[in-house]
């Protein structure tokens, strides 16, 4: 629009500007419309030239991507991935790199390289930051527990040629006896206590089944898979526990966490133990989401009185609701009383635990739970329990005696000296938060008492039986769901809470979590791969125990000098078998003054004898503390020097010797 230069306005006489009058405003008005008219034409024609020139020009190019891509990296999924991918690449890296074939005296402690502890390291981290919103996306904690968990304890199953673990093999001999012949023989003496395997078979039965459902020749072809698997299956069980005592995310999370840490005892390879123990947990969950009694909650269902962590008392349900779980629940309760002995023991010590409140005081399930182990022991089982409570003369009460680690004595060189120091510090540190967690949360151990009760109910077990040298580390096992969500407690503190100590119990967990999870980590390792050379053996080495086997006729004594070794069971219902340093360590220091003849006192007269000793057993009479430091050297070449034992085989997988009676020393 033109603008006219601005004019001297008119005046009148008295110098006061004169008013334009209706003609001027209605000529002014026309000029002001045409005048819009005239721009509005002007930026039409604009617009349509300019769309003109760019329908020529052809598209507009695209906005750089990097921009996008920034953006697209500052978004809170992508935060949550990087450590995740990060981790990925440095264990991928790291897992062909792992040197497990020159296994030495730290066993793969100082054969991971780097990558792997770096990898693992990262997972820590990014766990720790996915907790910031693990309320509204529990998705990435969940996968960076899974990941932990596949980082743990997948290498030996991608990279052993071998079955890990001596009773692992032993199991799947077990498993292969029975897809042989098809049934058990609950009556029929073995040696070694083998026929209790016969007397609980159900999870040899299951693993048989899955064996022909897979269509492999043995369950060796998937054994090594068995710690990762149940570590899976065990995770929603937990969150199961977890969530019906606490609304905090963090805390549920954490608490998996922490148990996947300090569940370093080695229970979860494939064994009775293993797939017992997810039943049990399985049981306990469903117990206390569907067993509350109705008007048992009192205040534990205000608000008010509850942690701000904590959840709410689950619904009570009535008297028939109750025995209908109950149906339900009998089987799961009777194939874990079909797979294993101690198990159903430490399940009714916790049903009681439970009955010493009001809110899960369920003395029917108790009662059924308690029958339908009576009944299995008196029946299949019936040989083995009167064997158990003969021994419970000398056992009972023997407080020291029944929780020491192992039957024989201390662990000797520096990798199992290591080993026996973390587990020490990890019962310590994880016991230490959980007590401080119950102290200064008492609220909160108001609420989730049950899993108060859980932790201790396994502990009176220790005036009972000492369970072969391992009540100890059931004890623990048993006590851990308890313990580990208690240890969480004490370093995710509660939101919402606005007083001065929280804000500063906030501020030291910042500092506390990170810290406490890697400590938790660096105990783990070695007390889970510190003993590695126990636990894998070579093919050579299994190959020549096979051999050693095969060439001893049917109803031949095999000896050797722990049965800790690969395929120590192969075929035994055929043989007897004599693990002869499996006992008291002064008797083993007598035995060593002369290997041959104290090992020929003990083979019967005309019965054929076979000596197999191998680079595990060495590893293994050392690690657990049956012979002292360079005594299964000792052993061996006094063994292959005396006159009454023949070489039959050697070299650097082991040495088989024959005993030869006709000759006299």
């Amino acid at each position: 629009m033109q603008h006219q230069p601005p004019t001297t306005p008119v005046t009148g006489d008295d110098g006061v500007p004169s008013q334009p009058s209706a003609r001027d405003h209605e000529a002014a008005s026309r000029e002001t419309a045409r005048e819009s008219a005239r721009d509005t034409a002007r930026d039409t024609a604009r617009d349509t030239a300019r769309e003109a020139a760019r329908r020529e020009a052809g598209p507009a190019p695209a906005p750089r991507p990097r921009s996008g891509v920034l953006a697209a990296l500052r978004t809170p999924a992508a935060l949550n991935a990087a450590p995740l991918v990060v981790a990925a690449a440095l264990w991928l890296w790291a897992l062909p790199r792992i040197d497990f074939r020159s296994i030495e005296e730290f066993g793969l402690l100082d054969r991971f390289p780097f990558g792997f502890y770096a990898a693992l390291a990262v997972l820590t981290g990014g766990f720790v930051l996915t907790l910031r919103r693990a309320g509204t996306a529990p998705l990435w904690p969940a996968t960076y527990c899974a990941a932990m968990l596949v980082a743990l304890k997948a290498p030996p199953a991608i990279l052993y040629d071998t079955v890990r673990y001596a009773w692992a093999s032993k199991h799947d001999a077990i498993i292969s006896r029975l897809l042989t012949e098809g049934t058990v023989h609950p009556g029929r003496e073995l040696s070694g206590g083998m026929s209790a395997y016969d007397q609980w078979p159900g999870f040899f039965s299951l693993d048989a089944a899955l064996v022909r459902a897979f269509g492999v020749d043995a369950a060796a072809s998937f054994i090594n898979w068995a710690p990762v698997a149940l570590g899976l299956l065990t995770v929603p069980v937990l969150i199961l526990v977890y969530r019906t005592f606490s609304d905090d995310w963090r805390l549920v999370w954490t608490g998996v966490w922490i148990f996947q840490l300090a569940n370093w005892v080695g229970q979860d390879y494939l064994s009775p133990q293993g797939f017992s123990y997810l039943l049990y947990l399985t049981v306990f969950a469903v117990v206390v989401r569907h067993f509350v009694l109705p008007g048992s909650a009192g205040a534990l269902r205000d608000r008010s009185a509850l942690d701000p962590a904590a959840a709410a008392v689950p619904p009570p349900t009535t008297t028939r609701q109750r025995a209908v779980a109950v149906l339900f629940l009998v089987p799961v309760i009777a194939t874990i009383n079909a797979s294993h002995q101690l198990t159903p023991v430490m399940l009714c010590a916790s049903l009681f635990a439970l009955c010493l409140t009001r809110r899960y005081r369920n003395l029917g399930l108790l009662a059924t739970t308690g029958l339908i182990m009576l009944v299995w022991n008196l029946t299949m089982g019936r040989e083995l329990f009167l064997e158990t409570l003969g021994t419970l003369r000398e056992k009972a009460g023997d407080l020291l005696g029944n929780s020491r680690p192992g039957f024989a004595g201390d662990p000797t060189g520096p990798g199992p000296e290591l080993v026996g120091s973390a587990n020490v510090l990890m019962v310590l540190a994880l016991g230490g938060l959980a007590v401080a967690a119950v102290l200064l949360r008492r609220k909160l151990a108001r609420s989730a008492l049950p899993l108060v009760l859980a932790a201790a109910a396994p502990l009176p077990m220790f005036a009972v039986n000492d369970y072969g040298g391992e009540m100890i580390f059931r004890v623990y096992l048993f006590g851990l769901p308890g313990s580990a969500f208690f240890a969480a407690a004490a370093l995710v503190p509660a939101v919402g809470a606005a007083s001065r100590a929280a804000a500063i119990a906030r501020r030291t967990a910042a500092v506390a979590l990170p810290v406490t999870l890697v400590a938790l980590l660096a105990g783990f390792l070695p007390s889970y791969y510190g003993k590695e050379g126990m636990h894998y053996a070579p093919p050579g080495e299994t190959a020549l125990t096979r051999r050693a086997f095969d060439r001893a006729p049917e109803g031949a004594l095999i000896l050797a000098a722990t049965g800790a070794f690969a395929d120590s069971y192969y075929r035994y219902d055929h043989y007897e078998r004599w693990f002869f340093t499996e006992q008291e360590v002064d008797e083993n220091l007598r035995m060593l003054k002369d290997p041959a003849t104290y090992l020929a006192g003990g083979i019967p007269t005309g019965r054929p004898a076979y000596v197999i000793l191998t680079p595990t057993q060495g590893e293994a009479v050392i690690g657990e503390g049956y012979l002292p430091e360079g005594g299964f050297d000792t052993l061996r070449e006094a063994l292959k020097s005396s006159p009454l034992f023949a070489v039959v085989e050697e070299s650097r997988h082991g040495l088989v010797l024959r005993y030869r009676p006709t000759t006299t020393g």
